[in-house]
This record gives C-alpha cells, structure tokens and sequence, in this order.
C-alpha cells in the first residue's frame, strides 16, 4: 500500500472571527495576547484576530540583522524610537499590527502617557520594515501597511527586491 502525505507549501495566518458575538476592548485585547504569549496575535480593522505562524529560522535571522541595523541608526540619529516585532502598535483604525521592525520621533512616543506605552501603545509609526516568509503574500502585506504609515519598506529577501512607499500625510 503506497500512502501519499499532503505537505503544506503555505503558511497561512488563522483568522478568527469574533463580532459580532464576541467584542473584545483593547484592554480585553492586551491581556488576552499576554494569557497566550507563544501566539503571534494581531487584530485587524474589522475586529478579527489574526493569529500568525513563526517565522522559519532563516527569515528570523534576517529580522536580527534590519533590527540590529535599525537600532545603531535610532542611537546614532537620537530623534526617535526603535522597536521589534514583540511589541504592537494600536492604530487609527482600531488594529493592532506588530511590524518586523518600528521607529517612532521620540517627542510623539513621549507624548503618550506611560501607562499607555506600556500596552499596545495608541501611535502609527513613521517609518516600519516587514520581511515577509517566501509564503506571503507582496499585496497583503501593502494593505497592511500602506494605508497606516509614511514610509515602509518590505524586504524581500528570496526576489532581491525592496519596496517602498514614501507616502507622507
């Protein structure tokens, strides 16, 4: 008997949909994501949750190399803040996203109270840096981002290409 195995070619984000049954305030959302602390959890615009797969260890390894990267710029400039994929941003929107990496002007992080900071702050930042899996999708990751914040830069490491928005509001 020849037994043939499916194996996944990709890795998708579960999403789970909540409303209008379930509603979930931010603070509900905050403690939620510490009580499950393995998931990669975000929240879209509509409420759903996101749950995302790790990434591999190679894609890991390119996230050190832009944080790295970024965090001897943020010293060397002193005008902002940098941040890794562990920490969430709520958006305008109600989302709340967790880019690869994030830099944020210092007097607007400043701005926001501590006890806010200390959450999934209420702040879009400036400028983020998504390095997406072989499996993900270019136009989902734009939708993501594009409509959120100034500049953003997607690095896609298996094309050798990087795109870019500059889109100031």
């Amino acid at each position: 008997m020849n037994t043939n195995l499916a194996v996944a070619t990709e890795i998708i984000p579960m999403v789970l949909q909540l409303q209008p049954a379930i509603g979930m305030t931010d603070d509900q959302f905050y403690e939620f994501c510490q009580l499950n602390r393995d998931f990669r959890i975000e929240r879209n615009a509509a409420g759903e949750l996101v749950i995302m797969p790790h990434t591999g260890s190679e894609t890991d390894q390119h996230n050190f190399e832009i944080i790295v990267q970024l965090g001897i710029w943020t010293k060397q400039d002193g005008t902002g803040v940098g941040f890794a994929s562990s920490g969430g941003f709520t958006l305008p929107n109600g989302a709340v996203r967790s880019p690869d990496a994030a830099w944020i002007k210092r007097d607007r992080w400043e701005a926001i109270p501590p006890e806010l900071r200390k959450k999934f702050a209420p702040i879009c930042p400036e400028f983020v840096i998504e390095l997406p899996s072989e499996s993900d999708r270019l136009q989902v990751l734009q939708d993501q981002i594009i409509s959120k914040v100034g500049i953003f830069n997607v690095f896609l490491e298996y094309s050798r290409c990087c795109y870019c928005n500059n889109n100031q509001k």
